[in-house]
């Protein structure tokens, strides 16, 4: 027979979607008022999903050194293991511009708000025109007060893999001349990739101290990295995770 875990998380997932299209057809109208309606609608839908994580799958979250990110504008830069970092940082970090792949644009609803909240696509076929785009976009949401949310993987890793930092977080951190807060997670042991799966337990977020501006791009990357997937692995090995299993 079917096992309770299977179950629950048939029935996360059939909420998480049915009810986030629910909510964007409610919302429709927000999309004819400023950007920061969009904002906050998101970040409300972010926190309904936790709801709905906790109480039908039974994975909660903890959100350690969120001090870290301050009030003025840095850069997040997230480990990515999972979608429930895309989801739920919007929930977490005040007033972020995420950084995100062109194609998500194109998901209906989704992709409204997205825009209308102004976010930053990045078409990565553009090669050095997506970066002029997105340095030009992201002046402009710092120079609002805005966080910015970015995972230099560009895509999502499984616990306890890296792939490689791309180029993207290191223009920014050069042109911005803001600092770089370095966030760690272990979403992917709860939330997996391609997986139905989601498992109890807790998924923990940390935001480390950020790098200051002014250090030199090789630097920067290899600081970067080295925290992200220091802190990372010390929170897998937390929660009970080894390479090896």
């Amino acid at each position: 027979g079917i096992d309770l875990l299977t179950i629950r998380s048939i029935l996360f997932n059939f909420l998480f979607y049915s009810t986030s299209v629910i909510a964007g057809l409610l919302g429709l109208p927000l999309l004819l008022g400023p950007r920061h309606y969009a904002v906050r609608f998101m970040a409300m839908v972010g926190l309904w999903n936790l709801w709905l994580l906790k109480v039908i799958a039974g994975t909660r979250y903890e959100v350690r050194g969120l001090e870290n990110l301050g009030t003025a504008p840095v850069i997040v830069a997230s480990k990515h293991q999972s979608m429930w970092e895309t989801v739920s940082l919007l929930a977490i970090v005040e007033n972020p511009a995420l950084i995100l792949k062109q194609e998500l644009l194109y998901i209906p609803l989704y992709g409204q708000y997205v825009k209308k909240a102004g976010m930053i696509p990045i078409r990565r076929s553009d090669g050095p025109k997506a970066l002029r785009t997105m340095l030009r976009r992201a002046s402009e949401a710092v120079k609002a007060g805005r966080h910015l949310i970015i995972f230099p993987e560009g895509t999502r890793a499984a616990p306890g893999a890296r792939n490689p930092y791309m180029p993207g977080v290191a223009g920014l951190y050069s042109h911005l001349d803001v600092p770089c807060v370095p966030v760690a997670l272990n979403s992917g042991l709860f939330w997996p990739r391609r997986k139905l799966h989601r498992k109890p337990g807790t998924i923990i977020v940390e935001f480390l101290p950020p790098i200051a501006p002014g250090l030199d791009r090789k630097t920067f990357m290899t600081e970067l990295e080295n925290r992200i997937e220091g802190a990372t692995d010390k929170l897998l090995a937390e929660a009970g995770f080894s390479p090896s299993a």
